[in-house]
């Protein structure tokens, strides 16, 4: 039916303008790392992205029809019209062999369909379901500055991948409904063969019956018409003239009749024996379109499961860029800038209490009593103490307010 599979990777190896130019790619994309070698505990990021993205390439491009040579593996020889015969000629076991596998294909591009379809169903609830969480969820809404902003970043990325995961379900309903539009347009086209190979299916075994009657009124006329002669001759001499005349009578309409049974049973020979070449020649080509469309539907199957692998492979790198992006953010996160800055936004003072001394209570009681006694009296300690006079109290100045003296002279 076509090549094997050691000669279609061969033929693919020969290909060395398609193969060798994404080979070199490879291998330029491993050379592109660090040229140190990382430390213990490092992530060498760069050229494992840039590794993931070539491989994701050359399965983009084995799927895509590019790499693989399956466009040029043409069919050297149809299996099919050669292998799903049979020697009972109303037999339909080959045909209804090669219809049940079709149909076991169709059902499987269906089950296929239905997977990408619950498959779209669940990424869409996980992206929801992301988005959601992000949204309804807090995480960490009292850290500041620096690790502040990296939590900042990280739900921001969780709601890309949430999106993305929307997005992926979008495109797997879009795989789906394709998948459905190839197996429907397979099953149009085949339904017309179908249609002109129960018809001769039917005209074939009507014929077959037509031509087993005529064979079996042949067979009893040509019986009848054996019994006749033998009773001619057998009563050749025992029987009257008339009794004769009445038996080659009989013996004329005997072949008689067989001529007509004979003639007409070569007839109906002919006519299945058209109809069978006309039968097989459908069968033939049905054949060989019922194996070309095994081929085209085995190819879009397979080209279908490796672009979903692609589409998951893909959705894996966009998520791990999203991430990527919070781990650059918590590089970028500062544990001396953090309890900095904790300290100049919350600080309360830099002078610690003192001491806490012990203290006796009678000692305490003593204390307190001499300083009752040392206390002063009420009044002059708020006022002051007297001024000393300037003069004695037999001085005429003590005595003279304003030119007015109270000493008589």
């Amino acid at each position: 039916m076509g090549c094997t599979l050691q000669q279609h990777m061969g033929e693919c190896r020969n290909s060395e303008d398609t193969v060798m130019p994404l080979v070199r790619l490879c291998s330029m994309a491993a050379q592109t790392q660090d040229p140190e070698e990382p430390a213990a505990g490092t992530r060498d990021r760069g050229g494992t992205k840039k590794l993931l993205s070539v491989w994701l390439r050359l399965c983009t491009a084995w799927g895509a029809g590019r790499l693989c040579c399956s466009s040029s593996c043409t069919m050297k020889e149809t299996l099919f019209k050669g292998n799903f015969w049979s020697t009972d000629l109303t037999s339909t076991v080959g045909y209804d062999s090669i219809v049940q596998h079709l149909n076991d294909g169709r059902k499987n591009c269906k089950e296929f369909e239905d997977f990408l379809k619950e498959r779209a169903t669940i990424e869409e609830k996980y992206g929801k379901e992301l988005i959601n969480l992000t949204k309804k969820k807090p995480c960490g809404q009292t850290e500041l500055n620096t690790l502040k902003r990296a939590l900042e970043v990280f739900k921001q990325q969780v709601d890309g991948v949430g999106q993305s995961h929307i997005q992926l379900a979008q495109t797997l309903r879009e795989e789906a409904r394709k998948m459905e539009d190839f197996r429907e347009k397979q099953k149009l086209h085949r339904k017309k063969i179908e249609l002109v190979m129960d018809a001769i299916h039917k005209n074939r075994n009507l014929q077959y019956k037509k031509t087993v009657e005529a064979k079996r009124l042949y067979e009893q006329r040509c019986r009848d018409k054996d019994e006749a002669e033998q009773a001619v001759h057998r009563n050749a001499n025992l029987v009257t003239q008339k009794q004769q005349e009445k038996l080659f009578v009989k013996l004329a309409q005997s072949k008689s009749a067989l001529e007509d049974s004979d003639r007409q049973y070569q007839l109906n020979v002919g006519a299945l024996e058209k109809i069978r070449e006309e039968w097989q020649n459908e069968h033939t080509k049905a054949c060989e379109f019922f194996e070309t469309q095994e081929s085209e539907r085995i190819n879009y199957f397979r080209n279908a499961l490796w672009l979903h692998l692609n589409q998951l492979s893909q959705e894996c790198v966009r998520s791990d860029e999203r991430y990527e992006e919070t781990r650059r953010s918590l590089e970028m996160c500062s544990i001396e800038k953090d309890i900095e800055f904790f300290v100049n936004f919350r600080k309360t003072g830099s002078v610690p209490p003192g001491p806490v001394v012990y203290e006796n209570y009678y000692n305490t009681q003593r204390n307190a009593t001499t300083m009752r006694n040392q206390a002063p009296a009420p009044g002059i300690g708020r006022r002051g103490p007297l001024p000393i006079p300037a003069s004695g109290p037999g001085d005429p100045d003590y005595a003279t307010v304003d030119g007015y003296s109270l000493i008589h002279q």
